[in-house]
């Protein structure tokens, strides 16, 4: 049995000449994905049997984005996947009309198509079974729970998993009409609907993406910028589906697009807490956001009319004093463009030199009073913490011995033997001296933390022992 093709395409009127009856399907939907051919009897017709046994010299007739199958007892005896009219010859062998399909349909019908006659027998049971090829549109998803997708930046150094969620659309084709008919509509006598199958292939497509967001994203591609690479996300997803779409069903994924990509609020925070952080890395950028922060704090200080701005100045002046001891204050004193903060009014500026005029001419202060806790600043007050009440200048640092003790005579020294009994000075007892300026602290045992002279640490580098 075989089918002759006859001309390319004919109206009604001359099927109805040339053929007793023939079998047609009109315009398939993108919701219907396979249909049972109708036997449409002519004037002619003498033959009124059954619509399921197609007598010998019918014609069938195959159109555009469709392909025919012949399902003889069951099983398919001849495709035709090419637009066009032919005739049902009973005794020919089987032929195969691929169209664009390709040859994958051949190769399906070779393993599953029926290659064996009747033995001169009538068969009881065939039908004609029309195939929608064309690409089904408007399948629809979304993720119900959210999908792991890995964030990798080299430049902030972020390399973790956060929770996303998608919404958008796909389209399929049925490629292999043999595969659909076989593993998934099989024998039916009406229609096989798209909805029957679409809850099935938006689960697997949605599993399918769990492996393709692993892959972009391991290249560093952002998860807001998914969308500009569906069609690697697409060749991924059908990488995964190749085995249960495209080898046992003959479905293949022609595009993916998204409509919108969302990850929780927890999630973003957490990237631009990692981003900013990276950001102040830069010491340029830590500078000027710390800038920004004085300048925002001396406005403020300027309108505070519950303590004054003068007590306000002052814990400015505190905070830039605790500074200097910190990575901020270090790069001020190398030079590296960071302006010191100066109040914008030119009568604080003015009484800011007077004290610093009256500090610099001012005694040491005197700390010995009655309370070990209690000190004098040189504005005159009395004060018992780490600043001055009245003008904000920091304790003095307590007078601390110079050089090392000598274990045996309790000399102090400051070189490496004792210069009265000529003890060699211990192991433990270290001196500094800056290996960049040569600065010499008056304590070489307890430096300061930085060098006053050129800011450099003091660390080993700078033991003179």
């Amino acid at each position: 049995m075989g089918l002759i093709k006859v001309f390319a395409s004919a109206v009604s009127s001359e099927l109805a000449d040339q053929y007793l009856e023939y079998f047609y399907c009109d315009s398939l939907s993108s919701d219907v994905l396979l249909t049972k051919g109708s036997k449409k009897n002519t004037k002619h017709s003498s033959n009124h049997a059954s619509d399921n046994v197609i007598s010998n010299g019918s014609g069938i007739v195959v159109n555009d984005g469709q392909c025919a199958l012949i399902v003889s007892q069951g099983a398919i005896a001849e495709v035709c996947a090419e637009a066009g009219v032919y005739t049902y010859n009973a005794s020919t062998e089987s032929s195969i009309f691929a169209g664009g399909l390709g040859k994958g349909i051949l190769e399906s019908f070779k393993q599953f198509g029926k290659r064996f006659a009747h033995g001169g027998e009538i068969p009881t049971d065939q039908r004609v079974y029309y195939v929608n090829t064309k690409e089904i549109m408007d399948n629809k998803f979304g993720t119900s729970n959210p999908l792991p997708f890995r964030v990798i930046d080299q430049r902030t150094g972020i390399d973790f998993d956060l929770s996303i969620r998608c919404h958008g659309s796909y389209t399929f084709r049925i490629q292999d009409p043999i595969l659909f008919y076989r593993n998934v509509s099989g024998n039916m006598t009406g229609n096989y609907n798209k909805a029957q199958i679409s809850n099935q292939l938006r689960e697997e497509l949605l599993n399918g993406m769990i492996p393709a967001f692993t892959a972009v994203g391991a290249k560093g591609v952002r998860y807001s910028e998914i969308g500009l690479h569906s069609e690697e996300v697409r060749r991924k997803v059908m990488e995964s589906l190749d085995t249960i779409w495209r080898m046992n069903r003959g479905l293949f994924l022609v595009t993916l697009s998204f409509n919108s990509i969302d990850i929780p609020p927890e999630d973003l925070e957490r990237i631009k807490d990692i981003q900013q952080t990276a950001v102040y890395t830069n010491s340029s950028m830590l500078g000027a956001k710390l800038g920004l922060a004085q300048a925002e704090a001396l406005k403020s200080a300027a309108a505070n009319e519950s303590t004054g701005p003068m007590m306000a100045f002052a814990g400015m002046n505190m905070a830039n004093m605790a500074g200097a001891n910190t990575g901020y204050g270090n790069m001020v004193n190398n030079g590296m463009g960071i302006p010191p903060v100066t109040p914008m009014s030119q009568n604080y500026a003015a009484q800011q030199e007077q004290e610093n005029e009256a500090t610099s001419k001012a005694p040491t202060p005197d700390t010995s009073l009655n309370n070990e806790n209690t000190w004098k600043c040189t504005c005159g007050n009395d004060n018992t913490g780490k600043f001055c009440m009245e003008c904000g200048q920091p304790k003095p640092a307590p007078v601390v011995s110079d050089g090392w003790e000598c274990p045996s005579c309790k000399t102090t020294n400051k070189g490496k033997f004792c210069t009265e009994c000529g003890t060699k000075k211990p192991a433990s007892a270290l001196l500094y001296k800056c290996d960049k300026c040569n600065w010499e602290p008056d304590d070489p045992a307890h430096p300061p933390k930085f060098c006053p002279e050129c800011g450099d640490p003091f660390d080993e580098n700078d033991i003179q022992n």
